[in-house]
């Protein structure tokens, strides 16, 4: 039996097992960089499959080893934590814990990994390169649990060849995997404004300073940095999400108006140049209307982008491994990831997994109360990631 047939033979295998640990990790679920007893669960795995490991990486992180013929590493990742969610769902693996739920798949991630890792270690004296196993906590909340992993050193000694990357995709048919080489997912920052003046009564507006008018027209100006400055060619998005007066009613105008929104791009060029004409437009809006402004950009994740050369090379081992009817070419999202910090390091490519069936009716997008995945796709997941784990040596 040739080794992309033994992989897919133990993912068959081994798919009730790795559904189990699925539903465990749904039913139990920790908001980021709380992921203790998820660590210690799947510790206790890696100890029954004899892999060696470290943990503590950026708070509960873990790292395993799986030795091949030689030094150089793949690394595999899979995020750990779940989201600030209360579940809607009758299944019998509905989260147990109040208002927290893996409503980005994180649970699928790590399972397939595991399972990934299963059929790695049995495949030992097979594998051409060590590979390093990426259990990471805190994606969903900044600064990034890549990010501090990185700091902490897990792409180093030795610097590995690649990094691969899996994400749950809902509107994709289970049995489907889908990638983009070059530049995929945007970088992601926190706009958070204040507007202040002197507040008083709304029927005298000439003796006030109209913080709610300037916070207005200051939106409105800000909508222009992206179809006036951002060159055409970047994708870019400015939206603001929330507008609250400290204090106000319907005949008081508020001292202070607060704005929060997100910034996003795939040019971290113009994403700098962007950060500062955003503060320019504020200061400027803001003193045309006598009001004192103060604006806090917290830079989040950078553009995920995928190595072109090692992406291209991946597609065509998914399209050996499920068939090219099974690979699917994918659009850029505006959305974000942390794994795009690892993008940043070394050649890096982080595609998708179909995990929707309309048959079963699933199909709810990610982060919301009634996401779920067809468990059937967990047999693709951890085959892909072992088979890719594999090609990326070749």
């Amino acid at each position: 039996m040739d080794i992309k047939s033994e992989i897919q033979t133990l993912s068959r295998q081994l798919l009730p097992e790795i559904i189990e640990i699925r539903r465990y990790l749904h039913q139990n679920p920790e908001l980021s960089f709380n992921e203790v007893e998820t660590a210690v669960f799947i510790c206790k795995i890696l100890d029954g499959i004899g892999i060696s490991y470290t943990t503590g990486w950026a708070g509960h992180g873990i790292v395993g080893t799986i030795r091949g013929k030689s030094e150089k590493v793949i690394a595999l990742r899979a995020d750990m934590d779940a989201l600030p969610i209360q579940e809607q769902s009758d299944k019998s693996y509905i989260s147990k814990r109040s208002g927290v739920m893996h409503a980005c798949g994180h649970d699928a991630h790590m399972s397939a990994l595991l399972g990934a890792s299963m059929i790695l270690k049995r495949l030992e004296d097979q594998l051409p390169y060590t590979i390093r196993l990426i259990f990471q906590p805190g994606e969903e909340k900044l600064p990034g649990g890549a990010s501090m992993m990185i700091e902490a050193g897990v792409l180093q000694n030795p610097v590995p060849e690649c990094i691969i990357g899996q994400h749950v995709y809902p509107s994709m048919e289970t049995g489907k995997v889908g990638v983009r080489p070059g530049l995929y997912m945007a970088s992601a920052d926190e706009i958070y404004i204040t507007v202040e003046g002197k507040g008083g009564h709304a029927a005298m507006p000439h003796e006030c300073v109209d913080t709610i008018l300037a916070a207005s027209q200051l939106i409105v100006s800000l909508q222009q940095l992206v179809s006036r400055h951002c060159p055409p060619a970047i994708p870019s998005v400015l939206s603001f999400g929330k507008f609250n007066t400290i204090g106000g009613a319907t005949n008081i105008i508020p001292d202070a108006v607060k704005i929060e929104g997100t910034f996003r791009t795939m040019d971290e060029k113009w994403r700098s140049e962007a950060h500062e004409r955003i503060q320019n437009i504020a200061g400027d809006t803001a003193a045309s209307y006598g009001a004192r402004v103060h604006v806090q950009i917290i830079k989040g994740y950078p553009c995920l982008v995928n190595n072109e050369t090692l992406t291209i090379q991946l597609r065509n081992a998914m399209e050996q491994y499920s068939g090219k009817q099974n690979v699917e070419h994918l659009d850029l999202r505006m959305t974000s990831e942390d794994f795009a910090f690892y993008s940043h390091e070394i050649p890096a490519c982080f595609y998708r997994l179909g995990t929707g069936n309309v048959a079963k009716s699933i199909y709810a997008g990610v982060h919301t109360p009634t996401f779920d995945i067809d468990e059937d796709a967990l047999e693709t997941g951890m085959g892909m990631l072992a088979w890719l784990a594999i090609s990326s040596t070749h």
